[in-house]
């Protein structure tokens, strides 16, 4: 169990999103006025770093068509905690949710998740 409150971990994690913490492929899309925009994948593992739980991943679908995956956090009694949701427009839906295994050894985003659990852990660490 984490020994800070929620809104603490909320407000570090928000706080350290930008550019080089969303999705690479991305990033070209990121600003500042959806900051959430592509930080899903690493900010349910920092979640999940910080306070156990299991990984959700479900499907981002427009016009009735995959177009991409979203991840979020359950910890437990079923509560939900998804801190990018807000990223998507009226047109992408989220569909689904399903329990995936925590991987062993990141692959793709591993800077990004290394970049953001540095980040919020010093906000975390200063207060």
């Amino acid at each position: 169990m984490s020994p800070f409150l929620l809104t603490d971990i909320e407000a570090a994690v928000r706080s350290s999103w930008d550019a080089e913490t969303c999705t690479p492929e991305y990033r070209s899309r990121w600003t500042p006025a959806n900051p959430a925009r592509d930080q899903c994948g690493v900010t349910a593992m920092v979640l999940n770093d910080l306070l156990g739980g299991e990984l959700i991943r479900g499907e981002v679908h427009v016009d009735g068509r995959q177009t991409d995956y979203h991840w979020w956090n359950r910890l437990g009694r079923g509560v939900e905690i998804d801190l990018t949701r807000e990223q998507f427009g009226p047109g992408e839906i989220v569909v689904g949710g399903e329990v995936i295994p925590r991987p062993a050894k990141l692959g793709r985003l591993r800077e990004e998740y290394e970049l953001l659990r540095s980040r919020v852990e010093e906000k975390l660490r200063r207060g």
